[in-house]
């Protein structure tokens, strides 16, 4: 994401808007307009017009283009909206100077956390994802066409203050970059060509398991999947961030966090092949591991101070001649048997010897991110996620993440009655069971025990695509997981 120029000015009054060709303004609540506002006799008129009242601003924000060409959009805070209303109203006001596709944009608001908030908003909806039509135009799909190039702020906050805002649009972007090239782009060796470039630039190290290395390791759960490939392309992509000594704690041991996604470039099913229906848009299916990695990077960006160390799962699912299938015993890298009961449960078979990795080094808290089952967009849909923890606490603390950062999420239980549908009689644990029912909880029971003891939470995506849009963020793709992830992690360090 190529961030556009940005300007820092106190939002004294509303003198400085005049030179901006598209303006935002979100004003406190209160039952009138305030004094000064540009064109207020005209927005006075619009509302009388409408039969409204300023307050309703709150709900329907407003624009108005005034004689010399200007555009000006309004809207009022409501501070008694949850985090993620108060985010959708500013992405629909932010949506109303942005359809213009404006090369400068000015955005006004005297309350600190409204000003991050709109900040964030148009930062995030100021760039449009990756596209291939010889002549962009704005569609749902794409809501912009071009890239603001200036955004001029007016607010309280200074410029400290604004560069968590700008790390984490960043990082948002990047997993929805990620997710929307196409799979002929994102290759597992492309992707990690990238993966070394964005760590390199961070100035992170980067270490790598390919298929050679894991196959002499004895992570057979990944390999097993990454073998119906044609090309040896594929590997578990260690990422490591730890915080300068200037960052670090005072008084008191560093934490560490191991991050973990699925990273799978195309999923064809497998064997059990997908039908064309579900088979288009699995080059997707990599979201969780663009998810993690644009965490560590906006982690390292925010100099956060807690040691990480992200592993990414790189592969593809393919059917061929070599293609693991049903009724195989495969032995994962920490020993376990797996037998085989369907191809297109690979997500879980490469996270699990992610996560065998990952918690070798007994880490303070492990996440998980995946667009994993198929049941957890069943039950939730696409407005919301799913998690599961290994302890009440840290499930209430994902719930109250959730909440804070405007992505929510709902927890559900890892209950031992469960388990049963996942024993085999010729192995250690069964992949999946056939029968399908609750297969979101099935496999975080499945996932749990490659986490060897760690304090765990697992999210499943269901909310990594939603059309038209969800919360801050106004394409299709919506990035759900970092600014979760990054509030997750300030929360924990906070109650640690």
């Amino acid at each position: 994401m190529t961030s556009p120029h940005l300007i820092i000015h106190p939002a004294h009054d509303f003198s400085a808007l005049n030179a901006v060709s598209h303006t935002l303004i979100v004003i406190p609540e209160s039952a009138t307009l305030p004094t000064g506002l540009p064109a207020r006799a005209q927005w006075l008129a619009v509302l009388k017009r409408r039969a409204s009242k300023p307050a309703e601003l709150a709900k329907t924000p407003l624009a108005i283009d005034l004689p010399d060409g200007r555009r000006v959009a309004l809207a009022m805070r409501d501070a008694k909206l949850s985090r993620f209303e108060q985010l959708t109203r500013l992405r629909c006001a932010v949506m109303l100077l942005l359809e213009d596709n404006p090369k400068q944009l000015a955005l006004w608001a005297t309350d600190a956390a409204v000003a991050r908030d709109l900040l964030f908003t148009a930062l995030v909806n100021g760039v449009p994802l990756p596209t291939r039509k010889k002549k962009t135009a704005v569609s749902v799909a794409a809501p912009v066409a071009s890239a603001v190039a200036r955004i001029e702020l007016f607010s309280p906050l200074g410029a400290e203050d604004i560069k968590p805002v700008v790390a984490l649009a960043k990082a948002n972007y990047l997993a929805r970059e990620l997710t929307a090239l196409a799979p002929n782009e994102l290759t597992p060796a492309s992707y990690r060509q990238r993966i070394r470039r964005l760590a390199k630039a961070q100035g992170l190290l980067v270490g790598e398991y390919d298929v050679k290395a894991l196959r002499k390791m004895g992570a057979g759960a990944f390999c097993a999947v990454a073998q119906g490939s044609a090309v040896d392309d594929a590997a578990i992509v260690h990422v490591r961030y730890r915080p300068k000594k200037t960052s670090k704690p005072a008084g008191r041991k560093l934490k560490n966090i191991a991050l973990v996604g699925k990273g799978i470039c195309f999923d064809t099913g497998g064997h059990n092949l997908k039908p064309a229906r579900y088979m288009a848009g699995m080059h997707k299916d990599m979201n969780g591991s663009a998810v993690a990695l644009a965490l560590t990077l906006a982690a390292a960006e925010m100099k956060l101070p807690v040691a990480i160390d992200c592993w990414l799962a790189i592969a593809q699912n393919h059917i061929s001649a070599t293609a693991y299938k049903q009724d195989d015993i495969i032995t994962a890298l920490d020993g376990t048997t797996i037998e085989i009961v369907h191809t297109d449960a690979e997500g879980r078979m490469v996270l699990a010897d992610a996560l065998t990795l990952a918690t070798r080094s007994k880490p303070d808290l492990v996440v998980d991110f995946a667009t994993l089952t198929g049941s957890m967009k069943a039950a939730l849909g696409t407005r919301q996620a799913g998690v599961f923890a290994t302890t009440p606490g840290l499930a209430g603390l994902a719930v109250a993440a959730g909440a804070a950062s405007g992505e929510r999420v709902c927890a559900f239980p890892l209950a031992e009655d469960y388990a049963p549908a996942l024993d085999s009689k010729v192995a250690d644990i069964k992949q999946c069971s056939m029968e399908g029912e609750a297969d979101h909880i099935l496999a975080a029971l499945f996932l749990r025990r490659f986490t060897h003891g760690c304090e765990w939470i697992h999210m499943d995506i269901s909310a990594s695509r939603c059309t038209g849009g969800l919360g801050a963020v106004a394409t299709d793709l919506t990035g759900f997981g970092v600014a979760w992830g990054a509030t997750l992690v300030s929360q924990w360090l906070a109650n640690a």
